[in-house]
């Protein structure tokens, strides 16, 4: 194949009538046209992959670039593409830079370090389960528990104070969604950057345990890091360590609550089927549903197609996740599929520092909400559910659930 024949269309692209089923037209791509050209927001054509063994090429060479200032990058919106300098992380970096920095909060996420982090999780997840059976009914999962779990999580993990979450929250569901003006969001990125350079400074002078005052004690004081640089590193770290773990257990009850097959398996499953479960769930609702963005850096091939230096790429991870030739019936939710190599979490130097602790968080709630509040049920249809179409994390705005 030398070009592509595909007729050009808008990307991202509307969901169909299921809300947890990627987009038809992705799917018609992925068994008819693996490769081929969208239009983005900004008249950009870059080059969509929707195979799993595509999209998990594209992650892993080293020919293509992650850094979302080069020519050619696609940028997911007009917000993202104006964020701040002082904002980029090391998510748009390439090596050896990006191994640098990623180098420095390795230990901190390591499979190890998380699981002695279970017990306090779990601690989190049964106060919150209290206090839901004990506030109103019906009630908003997401408020209630869905958003407060990572949260607390996150925070006490970095050293941000909880009683903020008010106005983290605030910027993160700005900085999140898709049809923000890149003014507004400019300014709630520079907002949130001075709050945490602001907090890094005082660990500087305070430090307590926690990633922060490591970071400024390890770096700041002694390696030469500047505050922006932390903070930075923190923004990345707070937003994605709420954001994508809220959305993903109040998306991942809204589907269980649709399969009450699939929930009685999990609410009466042991260990390792919850684990399953979380991988499956992964699998299925594929959250990051604008895909992966990348730029070839240098002539090559993926997928039988020949790409340009200079064209964009994004690998559609959401329907990679659904490639019948890796997950035989893919639009099946099945908690007992064996799904952990999927790619909801990307794939390469760059897939997601903070999948460890997800995986455990997912695995707390999964065990613990569906068995102490073993009638959970939807409060309304699911049609009137509100999904995040217009947000970069899919999820749902609002969860009303009863028991």
């Amino acid at each position: 194949m030398s070009e592509a024949t595909s007729h050009v269309s808008r990307y991202p692209m509307a969901r169909g009538r299921c809300p947890f089923d990627p987009p038809p037209e992705l799917d018609r791509r992925l068994r008819e046209e693996p490769v081929s050209k969208v239009r983005i927001w900004d008249g950009g054509e870059p080059w969509l992959f929707t195979r799993y063994e595509d999209v998990r090429a594209l992650l892993a060479d080293p020919r293509v670039s992650a850094d979302s200032t080069l020519e050619g990058f696609p940028a997911q919106s007009p917000a993202v593409k104006a964020r701040p300098r002082r904002a980029k992380s090391f998510l748009s970096m390439d090596n050896p830079e990006h191994a640098a920095q990623r180098r420095l909060l390795t230990a901190d996420f390591t499979v190890k370090k998380v699981e002695r982090l279970r017990p306090r999780i779990q601690q989190i997840v049964d106060d919150l389960v209290d206090d839901l059976l004990s506030g109103p009914n019906p009630t908003d999962l997401v408020q209630a528990f869905a958003l407060p779990v990572p949260s607390l999580v996150i925070c006490e993990l970095l050293g941000v104070p909880y009683a903020d979450r008010a106005f983290f929250h605030r910027i993160s569901s700005v900085t999140t969604a898709s049809a923000v003006s890149p003014e507004e969001s400019r300014a709630a990125l520079e907002e949130l950057l001075d709050y945490l350079a602001g907090l890094v400074e005082k660990k500087l002078a305070d430090p307590g345990d926690d990633v922060l005052s490591r970071l400024a004690v390890e770096q700041v004081a002694t390696a030469g890091m500047t505050v922006a640089e932390v903070a930075s590193m923190g923004r990345l770290l707070l937003v994605a360590g709420h954001e994508t773990t809220a959305n993903m257990i109040a998306l991942g009850t809204a589907a269980l609550l649709e399969h009450p097959d699939q929930l009685a398996a999990v609410r009466d499953g042991d260990d390792a089927l919850v684990a399953n479960a979380v991988e499956e769930l992964l699998r299925y609702l594929s959250i990051v549903h604008s895909g992966r963005s990348r730029v070839a850096l240098e002539d090559l091939e993926v997928g039988g197609q020949r790409i340009r230096k200079g064209d964009g790429l994004i690998g559609a991870d959401n329907v990679a996740n659904r490639d019948p030739s890796k997950f035989p019936e893919p639009d099946r939710l099945d908690v007992t599929r064996k799904a952990r190599h999927h790619v909801a979490f990307g794939y390469g130097v760059h897939q997601c520092l903070g999948q460890a602790l997800a995986r455990v968080e997912l695995q707390v709630v999964c065990r613990t909400l569906y068995r102490r509040i073993p009638t959970l049920r939807l409060a309304v249809p699911l049609n009137e559910v509100k999904f995040k179409h217009d947000m970069v994390v899919y999820g749902v705005h609002e969860l009303p659930v009863t028991w």
